[in-house]
């Protein structure tokens, strides 16, 4: 004889909404596509995957919410001058730096085997990059990056982008990082990393 209450638990199974594949938007549950939103949870210092319903809940860059949507601006800027990065001090030829506001200074992180990696910047270094690229003052606290690299040793090309994007880019070199220096495949996906971006750039 069959339990009646086994019955009601494969009833309410079968008249329950399907779980949805792929993706899902971390604040509400909704599926979301490869090309979704993210939102920084400024607490937590991390990226959260949105819809775009909840990400607009968020995009009021001046507020003093506890969640900050990732614009989509892309900016091409000058070249950052090649003793100003020396200042920065930077072990790499890749990094990027953006405004953390629960600090109140300006953080610089580079690609490492280990992933992202802090580097505290010399006192008034900062400044100077200002000096020399004042569009970088235009920057969003907290989800807005610049975005530099070295080219031939003497050319530092700078972007302004989102800050997600940014830890895509540690997470692709990571992945292929091989030997001391990252090796072939990772100069080859960074080589094809910018050039994305500055085929994004307005």
């Amino acid at each position: 004889m069959t339990d009646p209450a086994a019955l009601d638990v494969l009833r309410r199974i079968r008249q329950a909404p399907p779980v949805p594949v792929g993706e899902c938007c971390e604040m509400c549950g909704a599926p979301v596509g490869d090309d979704h939103s993210h939102v920084v949870d400024l607490a937590r210092r991390a990226l959260l995957c949105t819809c775009r319903p909840c990400a607009l809940l968020f995009d009021y860059p001046d507020s003093r919410l506890a969640y900050k949507t990732v614009p989509d601006r892309y900016r091409a800027l000058d070249p950052l001058p090649l003793p100003v990065w020396e200042d920065l001090q930077v072990p790499v030829g890749v990094a990027f730096f953006f405004v953390n506001s629960e600090l109140d200074r300006v953080v610089g992180v580079y690609p490492s085997p280990a992933g992202a990696t802090e580097s505290e910047l010399p006192l008034g270094a900062w400044d100077a990059v200002l000096a020399a690229v004042p569009a970088l003052s235009t920057l969003v606290p907290d989800v807005e990056a610049a975005l530099v690299r070295v080219l031939r040793g003497s050319w530092v090309e700078a972007y302004l982008v989102p800050i997600d994007i940014c830890y895509e880019l540690v997470g692709e070199l990571r992945r292929r990082w091989r030997g001391f220096d990252g090796g072939q495949d990772a100069r080859q996906a960074l080589d094809h990393f910018f050039e994305r971006v500055a085929g994004r750039c307005r």
